[in-house]
């Protein structure tokens, strides 16, 4: 081969073929065709269903969607979305009490203190309120308000969303189609392999086509057909028991609020999704201490509206694999791995995976030094979030109860040790490298579930017990102040992106990641 040969083979466009649709395929087709130069190829077969078709997220989404150039109002329509100012969390420290994990900042500072130093400092005087009363975020989901204001011209008030992501999917298979994406329609019968190398070589059909490629990303969900099932897989459900899941969408009940729900039962919880249509509804179980009669009739029980298609019953294993990027295959979705929905992550770990493979695009031959850095990239990020969920089961106060019982009293991984002895020793948080979840996040989980610092920062001892006063007043005067001049959600929704009036309507079933 001459050199000129070798240029040229070396410049051609990168081919990739994408095993699988729903939102992780359909998610990453969109993504390539956008913002890469590479030939796309995405199999899926319409006989085969996808997992989630309903979901909540969290702020980051609203990246992935600026980065495609993908207007809000048009993208809300077409998926019947709802705007999503946090999580709120029922009963999980005990019953009868609840609080939110809202987006966005807590308060404001005083020099190097945090906010929550000032809070924790305010509540041993006396002076300072609930917590919940320094997030704006909180204090607008509550009351079921909404707001955009100009990039640099208004409060910090970060939004993510609820949709359908069966709709979502269509979406972005309508806009990765009219990028150059090319959608084949069939079953894969078979993974071809080198024999040395191991790497893929094509995929088979049950049609007899086969699909070459130079990279292929496994978006098979739990079947990780290209990537194996069973392989490098870490079980974690030690730390997570639960391993059912029922979904079950019911009639809307009343204006959608913008604000997902998480509500503890004895042997898991229930999620709560408000689309513009109809609201998602389901509940995750560990099947030790409930079976799945009983997990259904728990959930038919708690559903505000008429029940709505029948229920979808899916059935995980909570773990990662522990290298997700192998030779020329890259597992996202379901492929990669399972955090249950509770802090609606799904969707955000199939975009920082995307996000992850478009900033080492591999060459031809050149993967093993990307695919090492990217599963070290990955493991953190995972192990990050498997943490602070591991936190909502680990803070409770519902003895009694078998299943919180073993979640109370389970050992605890190091990372998550380490971090809330810190906490508890003087308030101190920090936030590691790109962590996900903000400081104020983990705070606002921490107050929640019980968990407070034995004493302060020692600076906040200096603070003026009248002047803190006042600035905590001030503070929860001007969100309040701000709450109150804010339309409701439902208003900003119809006028901004309520769903035109021929608009088909959106599959029946949803999940909560």
């Amino acid at each position: 081969m001459t050199v000129m040969q070798q240029s040229q083979r070396d410049t051609a466009p990168l081919s990739i073929a994408i095993a699988g649709g729903g939102t992780a395929g359909w998610m990453a087709a969109a993504a390539l065709s956008r913002l890469t130069g590479c030939r796309v190829t995405l199999v899926e077969s319409d006989a085969i269903g996808t997992v989630g078709v309903g979901e909540a997220t969290i702020p980051q989404i609203r990246l992935f969607n600026r980065s495609l150039g993908i207007d809000e109002s048009e993208f809300l329509r077409e998926t019947r979305g709802t705007f999503k100012l946090g999580i709120e969390f029922a009963g999980w420290r005990k019953p009868g009490e609840s609080y939110m994990h809202a987006f966005g900042n807590l308060g404001r500072g005083a020099g190097l203190l945090p906010f929550h130093q000032l809070w924790l400092r305010g509540r041993e005087l006396g002076v300072a309120g609930d917590l919940s009363a320094y997030s704006l975020n909180e204090v607008a989901a509550r009351a079921g308000r909404m707001e955009m204001w100009p990039t640099g011209q208004g409060p910090d008030l970060p939004w993510a969303y609820h949709f359908d992501a069966s709709l979502y999917a269509a979406f972005l298979r309508r806009f990765a189609e009219a990028r150059g994406a090319v959608r084949v329609e069939g079953r894969i019968a078979s993974v071809d392999r080198d024999t040395d190398s191991g790497d893929i070589q094509s995929l088979a059909l049950d049609s007899g086509e086969r699909i070459e490629a130079d990279f292929f990303l496994d978006c098979t969900g739990f079947r990780a057909l290209l990537s194996g099932a069973s392989a490098d897989f870490e079980d974690w459900s030690h730390w997570l028991p639960c391993d059912r899941a029922i979904a079950l969408p019911s009639a809307g009940d009343g204006e959608p609020v913008p604000f997902t729900r998480a509500t503890a039962h004895t042997a898991g919880w229930q999620w709560r999704i408000p689309l513009q249509h109809r609201t998602g509804n389901g509940l995750v179980y560990c099947s030790e201490y409930l079976s799945d009669d009983e997990a259904e009739a728990t959930l038919r029980a708690h559903l505000d509206g008429e029940a709505l298609g029948e229920p979808n019953r899916l059935r995980f294993t909570t773990g990662m694999r522990g290298a997700p990027w192998s030779g020329n295959c890259l597992a996202l979705g379901l492929a990669a791995g399972f955090l249950e929905p509770l802090e609606s992550t799904s969707i955000h770990l199939i975009q920082s995976g995307i996000a992850r493979f478009l900033a080492m695009l591999p060459r031809r031959g050149a993967t093993h030094v990307m695919a090492e850095e990217f599963n070290r990239q990955s493991r953190f990020e995972w192990e990050s979030v498997r943490d602070f969920l591991i936190l909502h089961y680990a803070a409770n106060e519902r003895h009694g109860e078998a299943f919180w019982d073993r979640c109370r009293t389970m050992t605890l991984p190091d990372s998550l040790s380490a971090r809330l002895d810190l906490f508890r020793a003087t308030g101190y948080l920090h936030r590691e490298h790109e962590e996900l979840f903000t400081e104020p996040g983990w705070v606002q989980v921490l107050v929640g579930q019980g968990i407070l610092p034995h004493d302060t920062h020692p600076n906040a001892d200096a603070l003026d017990p009248s002047g803190l006063a006042r600035l905590l007043g001030e503070i929860e005067s001007g969100i309040a102040s701000l709450v109150d001049r804010m339309p409701t959600h439902a208003e900003f929704l119809r006028r901004h992106c309520a769903p035109q009036a021929s608009s088909r309507p959106a599959a029946m079933m949803e999940t909560a990641r």
